[in-house]
């Protein structure tokens, strides 16, 4: 990638730093299988931005393709089964969405309430 996109340089500086995140930044951004890349970009942007704010499934697809719009149902499965675990939480708008069920358009992924303790 030669310009580098916000989240992709988001992702950069995560795994640069030593805090939240870290850990699946580096495996994002790694070589190994694009499903386990796309999980881990989830992960580290929701942890890295905390609580109070939220990543989207187009955020992790960006930051590891310049032609991301291709991966989006793979983040989009990513990001359900991240929730059937119990690692973060969907919503649309104010509304928890059930990972199992059914909904279309965009969606917001959080970490679960209270992932701090």
């Amino acid at each position: 990638m030669t310009d580098r996109s916000g989240p992709r340089r988001e992702l950069e500086r995560i795994r640069e730093s030593t805090g939240p995140g870290a850990a699946q930044s580096r495996m994002a951004l790694g070589a190994g299988p694009l499903p386990e890349r796309l999980r881990a970009a989830i992960l580290a942007l929701a942890v890295a931005r905390g609580e109070g704010s939220s990543t989207c499934p187009s955020d992790a697809a960006r930051a590891l393709a310049d032609e991301w719009r291709p991966l989006l149902p793979q983040a989009r499965n990513q990001a359900r089964e991240l929730a059937r675990a119990g690692e973060v939480r969907l919503t649309q708008g104010d509304r928890s969405l059930d990972p199992d069920g059914e909904w279309k358009g965009p969606i917001r992924i959080r970490l679960p309430r209270n992932a701090n303790g």
